[in-house]
Order: C-alpha cells, then structure tokens, then sequence
C-alpha cells in the first residue's frame, strides 16, 4: 500500500512506504515549494508517527533518489495524478482535497459510483405489451367473421395501444415499432401503412401547433388575458372568471391546450399567485394559487369542447367520423352550434362550483387590476407581429367558418396563414423545426390513424360493433341508455391513458361504430364523443398535455386533483345531459 502528496506545480510525486518510518527531506532544487512540503510533512509527523520510514522521490534525475541498502530497492511506476491540487490520498482509498495550509486531514470514504441507467426500452412494459399481442394472435380463437390479416392487424394495434399505455418507450419511437411491424410480417405494404402520413387533418394538427407558437412568442395571448385581469380582477372568483373567458376568446385562433396553458394562462395565474402571496410547494398556495389552477385546469375542457379547431382531438374526431361513412355538413358551424349552450354553462358554473367547494383563502384581490396595468405597461403598445398575428388569425378563423362556402379546405386555410406569418417574420422556420411536439405528433399520430384506417377497411371495428350491439341488445336497452352506457364506458376508459389524441386514436371509432350499430343517431353520437373527448382532460394530473402543465406548477396536490376531477367529472356530465340533450332536440340532432 502507498501513501502519496502530489504536487502538481512542479510535478513531484512523493511515495511513502508501509511499515518504515517518517523523516523530513527537504528537496534544495525546490524552492517554491518548500513551504507547502513542510506543512505536509508535519501533517504526516502528527497522523501517522510510524516506527521508520524510507521516502523516495519520483524526480527524472536519479540523483534525487537516497540509496538505502538496508531495504531492497523500490519500482519507480509511472504515477499521473488524477486529483485537483495538493491532494493527500491513500492510493487504494481515494481521499476528498486538502489544502496545503491545513493543519489536519480529514478522510472520507470515497461516493459510490452511480449505477448506469438501463438504455433503450423498459423491459417489464416491453414484455407485457407484446404479450398482450401475442396472446391475442395466437392464443384467442380467430372469429370466423375476421380475416387471417385483420386479425394479425388487430393484434399489433392492440400491442401498439398497450404500449401507450405501459410507455416502455415514448410514443413516438413505439408507433414506429408498430409501423414497422405491420410491414415486416407483411401484414400492410409499406405504401398502406404511410397512407396516413398524406392526411390532411394530421397535418391541420400539426399546423395547430405552430400557430399556438406564434401566439406565445407575440405575446398575443398574454396581452389578451391581462387585460381581463384588469377588467374583472378585482376578486379571486373575478380573477377566475376573466382568465376562463380571455381561454374562450382566443381558444378557435389557438388549437391547442397544453400550448394556451403553458405559454400563456400558468404564467399568469402564477404571477398573480406570487404577488398575493400565495406561492406553490407551500400552506399559502391555496391563498388564490391553487383555486385559480383548479379553475382554469377544469375550465380548459369546456373551453376547447366551445369550438372545432380549439383542440387537435376535435379535428381528428370528425376525420375518423368520415371514415364510417358520417360527414357532417359544415363542421365549424355545425360543432359550434352544438357545443354552444351547455359548454356556456359549464364554463359559467364551474369557476363559481370550484369557489364554492374549494374555496380560495383570499376571496378578495383589490390589487390585482394593478398589477395587470404595470404588466400591460411592461409590454408596451401593441407590436407589429402582434397586430399580423391577430390579422392572420382573423382570416384563418373566417375561413374556416366559411371556407366550405368557397371552396377552401380547412388545411388549406392553416396553410395560407402560416405561409403568411413565416413571410412577414412572425415565425421563423427554426421555429417550426424546434417545435418537436408537433413533429412528434405527426410521427406517432398518423401511425394511429393508419391502423384504425385499416382496421376499418378490413371489417373489425364493423365486426366489434355488431358484437356490442348484440350484447346491449341482450338487456333490451333503447338507443338512449345504450348512448349513456357507452359514453360513461368512453369516458372512463381515460383513466388508463395519457393523451386525449391517442385515446381517440386508439378508440373513437370502435365506440362510434358501437353507437351506431345500437341505433343511436350518426350526428349525435359522433358530436357527443368528440365532446366527451375533451371534458376528460382534466380527470387525472395525466389525462392531457395541459393536466401536466398545471400539476406541474405545485399549487395542487394530488388527492385534490382526483377528486375535484371526479367531482366536475360528474357535474359536467350533469350540465352536457340535461342541457345539451335538450339543446340537441331543439337543433334536431335526434
């Protein structure tokens, strides 16, 4: 075993050998060293004090080096210090760094070296997911309805959606997977499989999110909420009825939720908090922070249930709609209508509902039109990207609302304003490149999108349906209890899955087809899931990407996130029953 003192001013390694006793040797050549070699020296004097010592110095020059015939002659080996300066280590123990002027050492024993994390996929959710495809492939009698490829088909989207759920891999890197699976066994040509890729609603999606980018890098959306602020701010129910209402105005021009939460409505929920002294990961956050989360979290659904484009699900609902033979008749229009009355409900109840049975500590904030004003004054007057963004959005929300009149497809139209933002300067291409959640959808989504496209072409989600249907029969359900139970089914069903998109990607059609085959009308049941779709956002701190967002900011804990979830889970499913039935009879839905 060897002592060592290494210097690395001037490259000298001292070795001490065990079992020999210390003495001081004072090195002529090194002058400017010679205080440090001291101090040392007497470190080991007071430590160690053992019986005798023979020291040698690790110099080039074998003059350096004492002759001791009395011990045999040691092996001078190469040393490259590795430690930081004036370092004392016992070479088999590595010790922490003493400095040349301290008077006593202390030895620690060395940090266990992190363990290397495990690459690639997780092994247990990689397991079951593709057992679950296997079993289904293999060990599950084939109906005699079903083809040899529709029946391997199923089991890989199986697989695929089992795998969403278990995320042995993100998601996108585990569509491909199934993508290429579906190639490989040759159950789809490589053509079929990418035929999705071409969708134009995947596209409209991804387009959607590169609008929502324009809107936080203008600060549009920002201007827009403050100023609510200061018109209604003057009490935390009024704070929570502006932000819900600005979320409205500007949700058809911004399609996408987890962008108008993280970009826009947490910044300022959470700047308002702070300033009434209500901070996050605290006792003081349900001062106002936690109220005015919850508020906004469980407002947010209704908010993009409001209108077509206000979320990406929407778009898709009504494309896989279409697949099934079920085109709706101006669909912005259309959608709105329907939406309208009891999404106006709710979005008026919830904040007062919430204020009532999660109470803020602080019912009044006299100061917060205040400091909306400073912040207004902060940003200044309105930019010129700001005033092309909100003309570019007018234009893009007017023709999707009249584009059918004309002749103006809906991709088209998000086409046009994007071209328009990316010429004038708003957005710029590296933007568009680094907003990685919408290429990431388009990779993962249109994966989806494909097999349930397939899956419909080669008859297992007709064959499902009528399986369904049969069974709902079996009690002598009407069409109205078989719309409840298939819906409170689709709802419930979320709790097992983290994304609104892929829960339509994976089950929108199969339940659509289910309602249908039970004779409920096509309109209404196609309607009444897409709203369905959103107003399960806010079940769980995971259901969607916005759930994540307001969890995340550490004004909520997570037993209150379920049961107010569940709480306005039910209540909403109250106000969209009761109003929204009377208002579908009244607009002939059924």
């Amino acid at each position: 075993m060897e002592y060592c003192i290494t210097f690395p001013a001037n490259r000298f390694t001292f070795t001490i050998c065990h079992h020999i006793t210390f003495f001081f040797l004072t090195l002529p050549t090194i002058q400017t060293t010679i205080s440090a070699t001291m101090e040392a020296s007497a470190l080991f004097s007071t430590s160690f004090r053992p019986p005798s010592l023979h020291l040698r110095s690790r110099l080039p020059s074998k003059s350096h080096i004492p002759k001791t015939p009395n011990f045999p002659p040691l092996t001078l080996k190469p040393y490259i210090s590795t430690k930081p300066p004036y370092v004392f280590t016992l070479q088999s123990k590595p010790l922490k760094p003493i400095s040349a002027s301290s008077t006593t050492a202390i030895i620690t024993e060395p940090q266990q070296p992190s363990k290397p994390q495990i690459q690639g996929a997780k092994l247990i959710p990689l397991i079951l997911s593709i057992s679950i495809g296997i079993i289904l492939r293999f060990a599950v009698p084939k109906p005699i309805e079903v083809t040899p490829q529709a029946w391997q088909l199923l089991s890989i989207f199986v697989s695929t959606i089992a795998g969403l759920v278990l995320s042995p891999l993100p998601v996108g890197a585990w569509a491909l997977l199934g993508l290429t699976t579906t190639i490989v066994t040759k159950t789809l040509t490589f053509t079929t499989a990418f035929s999705a890729f071409t969708n134009e609603v995947i596209w409209l999606i991804v387009i959607s999110f590169f609008f929502a980018r324009g809107f936080v890098k203008t600060g549009l959306g920002d201007r827009i909420a403050t100023y609510f602020v200061k018109w209604l701010g003057k009490s935390t129910l009024g704070l929570s009825y502006g932000l819900t209402l600005s979320e409205a105005l500007i949700a058809p021009a911004m399609p996408s939720t987890t962008a108008r939460a993280g970009g826009v409505f947490l910044p300022i929920i959470k700047s308002l908090a702070v300033s009434a002294g209500s901070m996050p990961n605290d006792p003081s956050a349900k001062k106002i922070g936690a109220y005015l989360v919850q508020s906004q979290f469980q407002c947010a659904g209704n908010s993009s249930a409001l209108f077509l484009t206000a979320a990406a699900q929407n778009l898709l609902c009504l494309k896989l709609a279409e697949e099934l033979g079920l085109v709706i008749a101006s669909p912005w229009v259309s959608w709105f209508k329907a939406a309208s009355l009891p999404a106006f409900v709710s979005l008026l109840l919830t904040p007062f509902i919430l204020y009532k049975i999660y109470p803020p500590e602080t019912k009044d904030t006299p100061d917060a039109p205040a400091v909306a004003a400073k912040r207004l004054l902060d940003m200044g007057p309105v930019t010129t990207n700001e005033w092309v963004m909100i003309a570019t959005m007018i234009l893009a929300v007017s023709l999707w609302v009249f584009g059918d009149a004309i002749g103006i497809p809906s991709v088209v139209t998000a086409m046009l304003g994007l071209s328009i933002l990316l010429l004038l300067g708003v957005l710029e291409w590296d933007d568009c490149l680094s907003e990685k959640s919408a290429w990431d959808t388009l990779a993962w989504f249109a994966v989806l999108v494909g097999m349930a496209g397939q899956l419909t072409n080669l008859g297992i989600v007709t064959w499902m349906s009528n399986c369904v249907a049969k069974f709902l029969q079996s009690f002598s359900l009407s069409w109205p209890a078989a719309f409840g139970v298939l819906q409170g089914a689709y709802f419930l069903i979320h709790y097992m899955f983290a994304s609104q998109t892929g829960h339509v990607g994976a089950l929108y059609s199969a339940f659509l087809a289910m309602h249908l085959a039970a004779g409920v009308p096509g309109v209404l049941a196609a309607l009444a899931l897409a709203y369905n779709t959103n107003l399960f956002g806010a079940q769980t701190h995971y259901s969607s990407g916005q759930a994540a967002v307001y969890f995340g900011a550490g004004y909520v804990e997570l037993p209150d996130v379920f049961r107010i979830g569940f709480i306005m889970a039910c209540i909403n499913a109250v106000v969209w029953t009761v109003v929204g039935g009377a208002w579908w009879k009244f607009l002939g839905l059924y």
